[in-house]
Protein backbone atom coordinates (compact mmCIF):
# COMPACT_ATOMS: atom_id res chain seq x y z
CA UNK A 1 0.00 0.00 0.00
CA UNK A 2 2.58 2.37 1.09
CA UNK A 3 5.66 3.19 -1.22
CA UNK A 4 8.51 1.29 -0.95
CA UNK A 5 10.50 1.21 2.51
CA UNK A 6 13.51 3.01 0.65
CA UNK A 7 11.43 6.07 -0.84
CA UNK A 8 9.27 5.51 2.86
CA UNK A 9 13.07 6.23 4.68
CA UNK A 10 13.65 9.37 2.43
CA UNK A 11 10.39 11.17 3.04
CA UNK A 12 11.18 10.24 6.53
CA UNK A 13 14.60 11.86 6.64
CA UNK A 14 13.91 15.07 5.13
CA UNK A 15 12.09 15.80 8.56
CA UNK A 16 14.47 14.30 10.63
CA UNK A 17 13.00 10.77 11.54
CA UNK A 18 14.44 7.62 11.39
CA UNK A 19 12.38 5.34 9.87
CA UNK A 20 12.44 1.61 10.77
CA UNK A 21 11.31 -1.64 8.91
CA UNK A 22 9.35 -2.65 11.65
CA UNK A 23 7.59 0.77 11.93
CA UNK A 24 7.48 0.96 8.43
CA UNK A 25 5.70 -2.63 8.08
CA UNK A 26 2.96 -1.32 10.82
CA UNK A 27 2.23 2.30 8.96
CA UNK A 28 1.99 0.23 5.49
CA UNK A 29 -0.76 -2.35 6.85
CA UNK A 30 -2.07 0.66 8.90
CA UNK A 31 -2.68 2.39 5.68
CA UNK A 32 -4.06 -0.67 3.64
CA UNK A 33 -6.42 -0.92 6.45
CA UNK A 34 -7.69 2.53 6.48
CA UNK A 35 -8.10 2.55 2.77
CA UNK A 36 -9.81 -0.76 2.95
CA UNK A 37 -12.31 0.39 5.79
CA UNK A 38 -12.82 3.83 4.46
CA UNK A 39 -15.14 2.39 1.87
CA UNK A 40 -17.65 1.58 4.16
CA UNK A 41 -17.13 4.42 7.38
CA UNK A 42 -16.61 8.03 6.46
CA UNK A 43 -12.38 7.72 7.89
CA UNK A 44 -10.43 9.99 5.69
CA UNK A 45 -10.61 12.20 2.07
CA UNK A 46 -6.77 11.01 1.90
CA UNK A 47 -6.42 7.90 0.46
CA UNK A 48 -3.13 8.28 -1.76
CA UNK A 49 -0.44 6.37 -0.80
CA UNK A 50 2.26 9.27 -0.82
CA UNK A 51 -0.20 11.61 0.94
CA UNK A 52 -1.20 8.75 3.74
CA UNK A 53 2.51 9.04 4.64
CA UNK A 54 2.93 12.43 4.46
CA UNK A 55 -0.47 14.21 5.71
CA UNK A 56 -1.74 11.78 8.31
CA UNK A 57 1.89 9.40 9.47
CA UNK A 58 4.51 12.37 9.40
CA UNK A 59 2.52 14.90 10.32
CA UNK A 60 1.73 12.58 13.65
CA UNK A 61 4.55 11.40 14.28
CA UNK A 62 6.18 14.72 13.98
CA UNK A 63 4.13 15.85 17.34
CA UNK A 64 7.25 13.61 19.07
CA UNK A 65 9.82 15.58 17.29
CA UNK A 66 8.44 19.23 17.94
CA UNK A 67 7.27 18.58 21.03
CA UNK A 68 9.15 17.04 24.46
CA UNK A 69 6.36 14.47 25.26
CA UNK A 70 7.54 12.92 28.73
CA UNK A 71 8.40 8.98 29.04
CA UNK A 72 5.45 7.00 29.63
CA UNK A 73 2.63 9.51 29.13
CA UNK A 74 -0.78 9.82 29.27
CA UNK A 75 -2.41 10.69 26.14
CA UNK A 76 -5.97 11.28 25.20
CA UNK A 77 -6.45 11.84 21.70
CA UNK A 78 -9.98 13.57 21.46
CA UNK A 79 -12.26 13.30 18.43
CA UNK A 80 -9.60 11.28 17.22
CA UNK A 81 -11.25 9.79 13.78
CA UNK A 82 -9.17 7.12 12.06
CA UNK A 83 -6.53 7.44 14.65
CA UNK A 84 -4.23 11.01 14.16
CA UNK A 85 -2.26 11.29 15.73
CA UNK A 86 -2.18 8.92 18.50
CA UNK A 87 -1.62 5.56 16.55
CA UNK A 88 1.54 6.72 14.63
CA UNK A 89 3.07 8.32 17.70
CA UNK A 90 2.05 5.13 19.84
CA UNK A 91 3.77 3.19 17.19
CA UNK A 92 6.75 5.61 17.54
CA UNK A 93 6.87 5.96 21.26
CA UNK A 94 5.72 2.58 22.19
CA UNK A 95 5.93 3.84 26.01
CA UNK A 96 3.13 6.16 25.22
CA UNK A 97 -0.28 5.33 26.91
CA UNK A 98 -3.17 6.16 24.28
CA UNK A 99 -6.66 6.43 25.18
CA UNK A 100 -8.80 7.00 21.82
CA UNK A 101 -12.36 8.61 22.20
CA UNK A 102 -14.36 9.63 19.43
CA UNK A 103 -18.43 9.92 19.44
CA UNK A 104 -18.95 7.66 16.09
CA UNK A 105 -19.12 4.24 17.11
CA UNK A 106 -18.05 2.44 14.09
CA UNK A 107 -14.78 4.59 13.89
CA UNK A 108 -14.26 2.87 17.59
CA UNK A 109 -14.75 -0.46 16.30
CA UNK A 110 -12.22 0.50 13.43
CA UNK A 111 -9.62 1.75 16.08
CA UNK A 112 -10.31 -1.33 18.14
CA UNK A 113 -9.68 -3.97 15.21
CA UNK A 114 -6.84 -1.33 13.51
CA UNK A 115 -4.83 -1.68 17.25
CA UNK A 116 -5.49 -5.43 17.22
CA UNK A 117 -3.47 -5.67 13.61
CA UNK A 118 -1.13 -3.49 15.21
CA UNK A 119 -0.16 -5.06 18.51
CA UNK A 120 -0.76 -2.32 20.30
CA UNK A 121 -2.40 -1.55 23.39
CA UNK A 122 -5.03 1.65 23.84
CA UNK A 123 -8.17 2.76 25.82
CA UNK A 124 -10.91 3.15 23.50
CA UNK A 125 -13.90 5.14 24.61
CA UNK A 126 -17.31 6.02 22.35
CA UNK A 127 -18.71 9.28 23.53
CA UNK A 128 -18.52 12.89 23.39
CA UNK A 129 -15.68 15.46 24.96
CA UNK A 130 -18.35 17.21 26.93
CA UNK A 131 -19.88 13.91 28.90
CA UNK A 132 -15.95 12.55 29.53
CA UNK A 133 -14.91 15.58 30.59
CA UNK A 134 -16.56 15.72 33.35
CA UNK A 135 -16.09 12.02 34.24
CA UNK A 136 -13.96 11.88 37.30
CA UNK A 137 -12.45 8.85 35.90
CA UNK A 138 -11.47 11.02 32.94
CA UNK A 139 -11.56 14.37 34.27
CA UNK A 140 -7.74 15.67 34.65
CA UNK A 141 -6.27 12.66 34.33
CA UNK A 142 -3.88 12.97 31.23
CA UNK A 143 -0.51 14.27 30.88
CA UNK A 144 -1.67 15.24 27.18
CA UNK A 145 -4.65 15.87 25.56
CA UNK A 146 -4.58 16.29 22.02
CA UNK A 147 -6.69 17.50 18.88
CA UNK A 148 -6.17 17.30 15.13
CA UNK A 149 -9.56 18.97 13.94
CA UNK A 150 -11.01 22.07 12.28
CA UNK A 151 -12.88 23.87 15.07
CA UNK A 152 -10.86 26.77 16.49
CA UNK A 153 -8.96 27.21 19.87
CA UNK A 154 -11.95 27.83 21.87
CA UNK A 155 -14.04 25.55 21.22
CA UNK A 156 -10.98 22.63 21.42
CA UNK A 157 -9.90 24.35 24.53
CA UNK A 158 -13.16 23.27 26.00
CA UNK A 159 -13.39 20.04 24.81
CA UNK A 160 -9.88 19.22 25.58
CA UNK A 161 -8.51 21.20 28.57
CA UNK A 162 -10.56 19.63 31.15
CA UNK A 163 -9.16 16.35 30.73
CA UNK A 164 -5.32 17.59 31.07
CA UNK A 165 -3.97 17.13 34.90
CA UNK A 166 -2.60 20.56 36.04
CA UNK A 167 0.96 20.72 34.75
CA UNK A 168 0.40 18.73 31.48
CA UNK A 169 -0.36 20.59 28.60
CA UNK A 170 -2.78 20.44 25.62
CA UNK A 171 -1.63 20.13 22.32
CA UNK A 172 -3.62 21.54 19.10
CA UNK A 173 -2.34 20.81 15.66
CA UNK A 174 -3.49 23.68 13.49
CA UNK A 175 -3.29 24.83 9.93
CA UNK A 176 -1.61 28.17 9.86
CA UNK A 177 -4.38 30.42 9.21
CA UNK A 178 -6.51 30.69 12.74
CA UNK A 179 -6.16 33.89 14.59
CA UNK A 180 -4.64 31.56 17.97
CA UNK A 181 -5.26 34.85 20.29
CA UNK A 182 -8.98 34.92 19.66
CA UNK A 183 -8.68 31.39 21.57
CA UNK A 184 -6.63 33.02 24.96
CA UNK A 185 -9.01 34.04 26.94
CA UNK A 186 -11.20 30.63 26.74
CA UNK A 187 -7.76 28.72 27.46
CA UNK A 188 -7.33 30.72 30.37
CA UNK A 189 -10.67 30.57 32.04
CA UNK A 190 -10.44 26.86 31.40
CA UNK A 191 -7.32 27.05 33.60
CA UNK A 192 -4.48 27.16 31.01
CA UNK A 193 -1.84 29.72 29.27
CA UNK A 194 -1.14 29.39 25.20
CA UNK A 195 2.69 28.14 26.25
CA UNK A 196 3.94 27.46 22.87
CA UNK A 197 3.01 27.67 18.95
CA UNK A 198 5.56 25.32 16.79
CA UNK A 199 5.78 26.25 12.90
CA UNK A 200 6.63 24.12 10.82
CA UNK A 201 6.34 23.14 6.65
CA UNK A 202 4.96 19.87 5.68
CA UNK A 203 4.70 18.53 2.10
CA UNK A 204 4.94 22.34 1.43
CA UNK A 205 1.97 23.42 3.58
CA UNK A 206 2.18 25.18 6.72
CA UNK A 207 1.20 23.67 10.03
CA UNK A 208 1.26 24.59 13.72
CA UNK A 209 1.58 22.86 17.04
CA UNK A 210 -0.49 24.88 19.97
CA UNK A 211 0.84 24.37 23.44
CA UNK A 212 -1.51 25.28 26.37
CA UNK A 213 -0.36 24.13 29.29
CA UNK A 214 -2.85 23.44 32.36
CA UNK A 215 -1.78 25.78 35.54
CA UNK A 216 -5.08 25.38 37.62
CA UNK A 217 -7.96 23.15 37.87
CA UNK A 218 -10.76 23.43 35.11
CA UNK A 219 -13.66 25.26 36.65
CA UNK A 220 -16.48 23.00 37.72
CA UNK A 221 -19.16 24.27 35.14
CA UNK A 222 -16.74 23.57 32.09
CA UNK A 223 -16.95 21.91 29.49
CA UNK A 224 -20.62 22.94 29.11
CA UNK A 225 -22.76 20.70 26.60
CA UNK A 226 -22.49 21.09 23.22
CA UNK A 227 -25.28 23.51 22.40
CA UNK A 228 -23.95 26.19 24.97
CA UNK A 229 -20.52 25.73 23.39
CA UNK A 230 -21.70 26.36 19.81
CA UNK A 231 -23.92 29.15 20.59
CA UNK A 232 -21.88 31.05 23.16
CA UNK A 233 -17.99 30.00 22.39
CA UNK A 234 -15.85 31.28 25.15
Amino acid sequence: MLPEFELCCSEFEKYGITLSRELYNKLDTYAEYLVECNEHINLTAITDPEEILVKHFIDSILVAKHWNIPKNARIIDVGTGAGFPSVPLKLYREDLDITLLDSLNKRIKFLTELCGKLDISAQFIHGRAEDYGKNGEFREKFDLSCARAVANLSTLSEFCIPFVAPGGHFLALKGPNEDIESGRKAVELLGGIIDDTVSYELGGEQRRIVAVKKISQTPPKYPRNSAQIKKKPL
